[in-house]
């Protein structure tokens, strides 16, 4: 039997907030079934600056969601393009001497330059993680070369990140609006992906 379920995304810009729902199915088919723009307030210059004013205007519209749709949400989406976010690479290396790339090897990187980062940019929170290069013996691969033999490899990883304050502040704010943060995504991000999908050059 098919089942359908509603997800909840909010955008936060420099003008607005933009509530959205997405009707989504088990064959993977979505369809909007409400959006509504709200002129912004509480946020300027890239900081919340009104935390009540933010506050009761997501509750306000949030509990008229509910009642409109019979549903309840239970975690948001978020799509930011207003906070002081930032990128910084990291590239992490691994001695093979000859040995197979494994799997492991490459959490290992990963888990190695997320504790870098943290000490880095200690009063930052990341949001998204993109694999910017595999190079195997100082050779640049398209793909990732898990199973290739080799002597050194090194993982290039991009890091998008936002300031903890802001991280915290939304995450408090949707709290209270008895919601958890599913995910944040960088409007940007959204943006870069469609014109990569819309022009494979």
């Amino acid at each position: 039997m098919e089942t359908n379920s509603l997800n909840l995304f909010i955008e936060i810009n420099n003008l607005e907030f933009v509530f959205v729902v997405v009707e989504s199915n088990d064959n993977n088919y979505s369809k909007i079934i409400f959006k509504q723009k709200i002129p912004i307030q509480g946020i300027k210059e890239e900081k919340i600056f009104d935390y009540d004013s933010i506050l009761n205007t997501f509750k306000e519209k949030i509990n008229s969601l509910e009642k409109k749709l019979n549903f309840f949400f239970k975690d948001v989406v978020l799509i930011i393009d207003n906070f002081d976010c930032s990128l910084i690479s990291f590239s992490g290396f691994k001695n093979l001497n000859g040995s197979q790339l494994m799997k492991e090897n490459i959490t290992y990187i990963l888990n190695s330059l997320k504790l870098k980062i943290n000490e880095v940019e200690n009063k930052k929170t990341i949001l998204h993680i993109f694999n910017t290069r595999f190079i195997l013996d100082n050779k640049e691969m398209i793909n990732l070369p898990i199973g290739l033999f080799g002597n050194s490899y090194c993982h290039e990883l991009s890091f998008f990140l936002i300031n903890n304050n802001d991280y915290q502040n939304l995450k408090k704010i949707l709290s209270e609006c008895n919601l958890k943060i599913k995910k944040i995504i960088s409007k940007n991000f959204i943006e870069g992906a469609s014109l990569i999908k819309s022009n494979s050059n």
